[in-house]
Parts: structure tokens; C-alpha cells; sequence
């Protein structure tokens, strides 16, 4: 199976709620979030954006996006590399405990080790919309 396949299969998993099967796609010392000085979003405490080793940690994540309303999340674009894809994403959101919404188009890296598993993934985001919608007051 092509990378670009099995980050199709990924995002279609997603879709069905099908964490387990996403998980097993991963290296189990797979880098998630793994920036070099950390993303503005990990030093604001993003749950969703944190950064995470292994598919325990994943799990994590997808965990994480329980805290969110999910209004769209659509590939428009993916372009495939000898060791990655990147997917563009368009995406609307609304944090649950904030009740913010907002809307963008984000780029998804992912790589790809020799056996075909992802050993990296990083979201580009406009985290200033994430920080903002995550610290916005709480509705009354």
C-alpha cells in the first residue's frame, strides 16, 4: 500500500470513529507533535496540539479532541513525497468548553518509516485561533 493510501485510509477511519485502526497504522516510537523548540499552541496548553511519543500517547490525542465539535473536517489536498504526505484540511471547530468556533485550512506532514508505518505527524495550524478559541471566557 502507497503512504497516500494509508493516510486515506487514516483520514477514512477517522471519519468512522476507528481510533483503534489509526493507532495500528503508527511506529510505536512514532513522533507526534514533535516540534523543535515546541509550538506556540503546546506553550499555551492546547490539549489537541500537545506533543506525544508512541501510540499510547496518540490515543491521547484523540482523546483530547472530545473537548471539540467537529463541524467539518474535509482533505482537499494531498500531495505524496518519496517518505511523506501532506494533506491540506479544511476545517471548521468549535471548542466545547469556550463554545468558540472558527474556521481555517490546516497542512497535515506525515512520515512515513521503511515499513510503511508513520513515524512522524505534524499539524500547521493558525495556532493563534486555536490559543484564542481554547482561552476565549465560557459562555454565561
Amino acid at each position: 500500500m502507497s503512504n497516500l493510501a494509508t493516510v486515506q485510509d487514516i483520514y477514512a477511519a477517522f471519519g468512522r470513529g476507528d481510533v483503534p485502526a489509526i493507532l495500528d497504522r503508527l511506529a510505536p516510537d512514532v513522533r507526534w507533535e514533535h516540534w523543535p523548540d515546541g509550538s506556540g499552541a503546546q506553550r499555551h496548553g492546547i490539549p489537541w496540539l500537545a506533543e506525544r511519543t508512541g501510540p499510547e500517547e496518540v490515543g491521547e490525542f484523540f482523546a483530547a479532541l472530545r473537548g471539540l465539535e467537529i463541524n467539518r473536517f474535509e482533505p482537499t489536498a494531498m500531495l505524496e513525497g518519496a517518505d511523506s504526505v501532506a494533506a491540506v484540511i479544511a476545517i471548521d471547530l468549535t471548542v466545547k468548553a469556550t463554545g468558540e468556533r472558527f474556521r481555517d485550512d490546516e497542512l497535515h506532514l506525515w512520515i512515513f518509516g521503511a515499513d510503511g508505518r508513520v513515524t512522524a505527524f505534524r499539524h500547521f495550524v493558525d495556532t493563534a485561533k486555536h490559543v484564542e478559541a481554547a482561552d476565549a471566557r465560557a459562555p454565561a
